[in-house]
């Protein structure tokens, strides 16, 4: 069975994503489809990269990423089919492969060059979908493409560490579900220049003394509930991809508030650790 996962910035109410499913659907016998994500926000390869970063890995080898966002095709943004890492991608050379592979190089890199036998204004359907096929039956990306060795580059928001070695300036990159914000910040670059010290993280107004190994540890279980101060109970930690993470225990952003909402947070606002 051919695994082929979505990444795009279609969402869930229109017909985007059911119509690319049931044409992979016709073009592929054998196909479990998976979508990592259909709620990338419009454009944002920051974020869809984030995402595709993360979780592509932990498919088999083999599996096809189709990512949809910003894949219109124009004279700066061609078409692209990757391998790297035992994976292949499907997708337009906007700058998020530089961000996905993170310097690592591809073991094939192809600009898809089916498009003259192909009108369309929905590529992700009419190429994508075509060249997704094509690799589900073992073909070459030499058939459906020219290689090339390069793709558009783009840096990433790296953190930016004071000349003392005493300060990590960094920002967010992306806002979860649950209104959790996730910095560029990571776990080594934190070890790297804390070694040990005590710290303060800035986030505009609040401030975090403690980062926790999870969410839970934040809060002290041999209290009763009804006695226990949870409820905005403000929370940093490591996430699974070991990036900064700042949270609040719970939250919910249609509700009660999130970590974006209530400490006034966005993409790409900075947040500072101070070192002692």
């Amino acid at each position: 069975m051919k695994i082929v996962t979505l990444t795009t910035d279609f969402g869930n109410k229109d017909y985007f994503v059911a119509a690319v499913k049931a044409g992979l659907i016709s073009e592929i016998k054998d196909i479990n489809i998976i979508s990592i994500s259909n709620e990338i926000n419009p454009y944002n390869i920051t974020e869809a990269s984030y995402i595709l970063k993360n979780s592509y890995k932990l498919f088999p080898n083999g599996s096809i990423h189709i990512i949809g966002v910003d894949s219109e095709l124009n004279a700066e943004n061609r078409h692209l089919a990757i391998f790297y890492d035992g994976h292949y991608f499907i997708g337009s050379d906007n700058g998020i492969f530089s961000l996905i592979f993170n310097g690592g190089k591809p073991d094939g890199i192809f600009e898809i060059n089916i498009h003259e036998n192909i009108t369309s204004s929905f590529p992700v359907l009419d190429v994508f979908v075509k060249v997704a096929a094509h690799i589900s039956r073992n073909g070459k990306l030499e058939i459906i493409g020219k290689r090339i060795y390069k793709t558009l580059e783009m840096k990433n928001l790296n953190p930016v560490i004071s000349s003392k070695m005493n300060k990590i300036l960094g920002s967010v990159i992306y806002i979860d579900n649950y209104g959790n914000v996730i910095t560029n910040i990571t776990k080594k670059i934190f070890n790297d220049i804390g070694k040990s010290r005590k710290f303060t993280i800035n986030a505009r107004s609040v401030k975090f003394n403690k980062i926790y190994n999870n969410y839970s540890e934040a809060i002290d279980f041999s209290i009763p509930k009804e006695r226990r101060n949870e409820d905005g109970k403000k929370i940093a930690i490591f996430n699974t991809a070991e990036h900064l993470e700042l949270a609040i225990y719970k939250s919910n952003p249609l509700t009660v508030g999130s970590a974006s909402s209530l400490f006034g947070l966005d993409y790409r606002d900075s947040v500072t650790i101070i070192f002692d």
